[in-house]
Order: structure tokens, then sequence, then C-alpha cells
């Protein structure tokens, strides 16, 4: 099932370094239960709504086509890795909305 993405979570990892993902409510609601159980240190949504930029539909094609999406009360944590491809197409995802 291909899934549709429309928020940017900041991620804190249990180093408390800090990445940026693309999400979705449902997506959200994995990272607050691996928040919860100590599998990340905390998730929180930065913008909702985003627009549908041709970086996001890149970034989400290739998020669709590497990775399963889990269950959402899935006992661990499954950091998306990108190319410096992806990379870029993040950092241009952020600075479209304002938080780069």
């Amino acid at each position: 099932m291909k899934e549709t993405f429309n928020l940017i979570e900041e991620i804190t990892r249990n180093d408390d370094s800090i990445y940026f993902e693309l999400g979705n409510i449902t997506h959200n609601g994995r990272s607050e239960y691996a928040a919860e159980h100590g599998y990340i240190k905390r998730v929180r949504i930065l913008k909702m709504n985003i627009a549908r930029s041709s970086s996001v539909e890149k970034l989400e094609n290739y998020i669709n086509d590497h990775y399963q999406l889990l269950p959402l009360e899935y006992d661990g944590w499954e950091e998306w890795r990108r190319t410096p491809e992806m990379d870029t197409n993040m950092t241009q995802i952020l600075l479209e909305n304002k938080l780069g």
C-alpha cells in the first residue's frame, strides 16, 4: 500500500541528535508509540498539510519503494535512511515550508 505524506516531523533520537522526516498521521502515531516506549526520545510535528511539491513526491516515492510501513505498535523504530539525492529533496522540502 502506497502512503501519502503530508506533514513534517522532527525526530529526536535517544542520543539527542535530531533529524527531519516526512510523515502522515499514521506515521506520527508510530513515532509517538516509539517515543512512549523508549525507541526514540521524542517526535514533534513541525508542519501539517504541506504542499505537494516535486521534492515531496520524489521522497515519498523513495520511501514507498524502499521501506515497508510498519504496524502502529511495532516494537522498535526504523529510521528511513536516505541517499544524498533524497537528503537534498528533504532539505528542499524544509526550505519550501520555511523550516530550513
